[in-house]
């Protein structure tokens, strides 16, 4: 399997997408501080997934949920959970 995947830091809210064979470990390296984009925004949460049987489709799913409109689908979508860290 390949996954999309989307942490959430705990420090500043932003969201990051990625694509990884290999989600739980994946996961590990942002905790630990081992990936250069979540590293100073430590600790994230793992707050969206998805997964496919292409590697090729997750890195294509991934460069699409970065462009604007579907960051704005994706923070739609994630709308309920989002508004309940605020309220």
């Amino acid at each position: 399997m390949f996954y999309v995947y989307v942490p959430r830091s705990e420090k500043d809210g932003l969201l990051y997408t990625g694509a990884t064979s290999d989600l739980k470990a994946r996961l590990n390296a942002h905790e630990s501080g081992r990936i250069h984009s979540t590293r100073n925004r430590l600790p994230v949460r793992l707050v969206y997934y998805e997964a496919g049987l292409s590697q090729a489709d997750a890195f294509q799913r991934e460069k699409y949920l970065k462009s604007g409109p579907e960051k704005r689908y994706l923070k739609n979508r994630l709308k309920e959970y989002l508004v309940s860290l605020t309220g």
